[in-house]
């Protein structure tokens, strides 16, 4: 084929780097471009690519459920940043968690020393010429969102995400806490547990919700994603919310009450030494002092050290079904695609697979072959069709669901053998989508690189 032309990635977070991976390995040079440290982000604290700013969980592992099957999809298609999570995983139960640390630091390391790879430390304020892939994530900057606005017409949106806080292991009192997964899953227990009784819970809640906010009246419930609401907003919708929520009790026995608490805490290792641990769910838009003083009320907590507070952030993302293809590209400049959380792909696992397909169907542009098509059946699929079905209405970021994905033939009563067979239908249409893409000579999928202790899924898709 001789050699291709140079493609420019914008972004240094998930999907630039997945996509800078695939391209390179495939012989295709690669420009990636990440405008840190030289201009930093309010929620960014190092300078180190797919750096993780929100929580250190990749999500289950369940190969049943959405999540889990998305990440067995990437097994088959030879995810390179999904490899190094398995490298950098920590204890999460049925969970894959990782040490962002080692995890950040590993992707640069690999990333960097990828001949074909040139990473450039600088802001990009316009449209690349030339084949290029939009990756900038969810804090695009200023500059570069204007010019993507004036590109595709003023057709982006923005909305705020948050993060949640993280809290020194050695100042929490860990005779109050407990430690437990639900209902016992995983060999160890790899969560703690903040148990509350009722007077407490009402208590907590009552001053959560009328605590002091960074801003108020701009976070309205409309503007804000449902699994990234900040916890004082859920709060605000009822008083058991959060106990049918973030905050749910059930799998859990306290030991030393031997019953249920009323509601849970639950807290999540931040690095494979369990120094730091995160509230799991507790994205907040509180201010610190008042982080400080609420939070302090959970059981366990009253004398924690913060180690990072949480914080609200902007997130920008595109009108996806209304300006791009079904491959992620402008049809106005089809060398022009968008990946990650840009384009309402929400989550890391999504925003992986979207580097992954953009850099795929930039490659059979390079190499003048029929552009992948990834099954509607499949977890990602369904979510790419959602992303990019211009019969969508009122687009708003998606995490990979089921509830994406087409009907089965017979309706399945039970939900998790319904998912089950979602599961199933999605592994087998996958395979054959691969088995197509290489017997037309046109993709070789590369192999994933499995952790040097063996790869800890079970849930991998078959190509047969």
């Amino acid at each position: 084929m001789g050699e291709f032309q140079p493609v420019t990635i914008v972004g240094g977070g998930l999907a630039g780097c997945e996509a800078a991976w695939q391209l390179a390995r495939r012989g295709v040079p690669v420009h990636l471009v990440e405008m840190r440290p030289v201009v930093g982000t309010p929620v960014h604290h190092g300078d180190g690519l797919a750096e993780l700013v929100c929580s250190n969980s990749l999500k289950s592992l369940d190969p049943s459920s959405a999540a889990g099957l998305l990440k067995g999809e990437l097994v088959a298609l030879g995810s390179f940043v999904l490899s190094c999570a398995y490298a950098a995983r920590v204890p999460a139960g049925g969970a894959l968690a990782v040490d962002r640390d080692v995890f950040s630091a590993l992707v640069t390391e690999r990333i960097e020393a990828q001949p074909l790879v040139t990473v450039e430390r600088r802001e990009v304020v316009a449209i690349p010429s030339g084949h290029a892939i939009i990756a900038t994530g969810p804090l695009t900057s200023d500059a570069l969102t204007a010019a993507i606005s004036k590109v595709l017409g003023g057709t982006h949106l923005a909305f705020y995400d948050a993060a949640a806080p993280i809290v020194d292991a050695s100042s929490l009192d860990h005779d109050v806490l407990f430690a437990q997964s639900r209902y016992d899953k995983g060999e160890t227990a790899d969560y703690l547990n903040a148990p509350f009784e009722r007077e407490g819970y009402d208590r907590f809640v009552s001053e959560l919700v009328s605590a002091q906010r960074v801003i108020i009246r701009r976070f309205e419930r409309r503007d804000l994603f449902t699994a990234c609401q900040p916890v004082e907003e859920v709060a605000r919708t009822g008083a058991d919310a959060l106990r049918y929520g973030a905050l749910k009790p059930v799998g859990l026995t306290n030991p030393a009450t031997g019953r249920r608490p009323w509601a849970a805490v639950q807290l999540r290792a931040e690095n494979a030494a369990a120094t730091a641990y995160n509230l799991v769910g507790f994205q907040t838009n509180l201010t610190w002092p008042e982080q400080r003083r609420v939070f302090s009320m959970i059981p366990g907590l009253e004398h924690a050290e913060f180690l990072r507070y949480g914080v609200m952030h902007r997130n920008t993302f595109i009108d996806a079904p209304h300006v791009l293809d079904h491959t992620l590209a402008i049809p106005t400049v089809p060398t022009v695609r968008f990946a990650g959380q840009v384009t309402g792909t929400e989550g890391y696992c999504e925003a992986i697979a979207s580097g992954l397909y953009a850099a795929l169907c930039t490659y059979a542009d390079l190499a003048g072959t029929p552009t992948p098509e990834v099954p509607a059946q499949s977890a990602f699929g369904a979510l790419l069709a959602y992303a990019t079905d211009p019969r969508t209405e009122d687009y708003q970021p998606m995490h990979v669901n089921f509830g994406l994905m087409q009907p089965l033939p017979v309706r399945i009563r039970d939900k998790r053998e319904r998912y089950a067979a979602y599961a199933h239908r999605a592994r087998v249409a996958l395979g054959d989508a691969i088995a197509n893409w290489e017997a037309c000579d046109h993709l070789q999928t590369l192999p994933f690189e499995e952790p040097a202790d063996g790869l800890p899924y079970e849930g991998e898709v078959s190509h047969a």
